[in-house]
Order: C-alpha cells, then structure tokens, then sequence
C-alpha cells in the first residue's frame, strides 16, 4: 500500500462515486471508481471482495456510458474474484450471476444470459431447500430469455 491509501478513505471514494452515478455524473463518478479500486487493489491485492465490489459498481457506470462491453468485462471480472474470495456456491455469487445475465439479456446475449442464469440457480437451489425471492428473480431472467427467443413453451 502507498502512503496515504486507508480503507476508510477507499469506501468513502466508493460511496461518493455511487452517489455521482444515481446522479448522472458518469464521468466524475468513473473517476471516483478509479481512485477507489486502485487502492483498494493495494490495500488488499487483486483477489479481494473489496475489489470486486468496485468492479461491479464500475459496471454499472460504464453501462450508462454506453461502454458495454467495458461493462461486461468488469462484470466478469468482479463474478470471477468473488468467486475465488468466498466459495463459488455463495448466494453473492448467485446474485451477480442474476445481475450479470439480466445484462446479457438486454444485450441480447441469450446464450450468454441463460448460461449465468441456469448457474446462479443451480446455486440458489443448493444452498435453500425453500425458494426463494432470487430463485423467483432467476427464473423471471431466465423466462425472459425463453420469451425473447420466441420460445414460450419453455418460458
């Protein structure tokens, strides 16, 4: 870490970064991000859930950029370290799953979409007996995707 980084000051460029983003500063709040995820990266390295929590709200800003595929990336990468950092049967891993097939989604990714879908539900269904309010968010995505394709019977 480099003289100056604390994790207070980390979260607080996170929070203020999301703060710009539910504004409609995109490029301020990229900037905030940025600052953000690089000391976050030397606080606490590059597998960190602090890190994958800047990537996934970095996404978020670069897809209101219209940077999709930037977006999509960092996506990737934050399912990708939240992966290796809790387990990858985690419920937080399923919820970026859901989010990050929704995305596909609307990009009209369908393939894309149904594979990271059908994944965070298998993972919903082992860790709760009962469903579940993200089991019933999947399987919406997931009809979503069917009904796109034109394939009702399936949805």
């Amino acid at each position: 870490a480099s003289e100056g980084d604390n994790a207070e000051l980390a979260n607080a460029l996170t929070r203020l970064g999301q703060v710009l983003h539910r504004h409609g500063s995109n490029d301020r709040a990229m900037k905030k991000f940025e600052e953000a995820h690089e000391m976050v990266r030397r606080l606490y390295g590059d597998d960190s859930e602090h890190v994958a929590m800047v990537c996934n709200a970095m996404a978020a800003t670069l897809k209101n950029q219209g940077r999709i595929a930037e977006s999509i990336a960092m996506q990737e990468k934050a399912l990708e370290i939240k992966r290796r950092t809790v387990s990858a049967d985690d419920d937080s891993v399923a919820h970026l799953l859901l989010n990050l097939g929704n995305f596909y989604e609307k990009q009209g990714m369908s393939g894309e979409a149904l594979a990271r879908l059908e994944e965070g539900l298998s993972i919903v269904r082992r860790n709760h007996a009962e469903r579940n309010i993200v089991e019933g968010s999947i399987l919406c995505g997931i009809g979503q995707v069917y009904s796109h394709q034109g394939k009702l019977e399936d949805a």
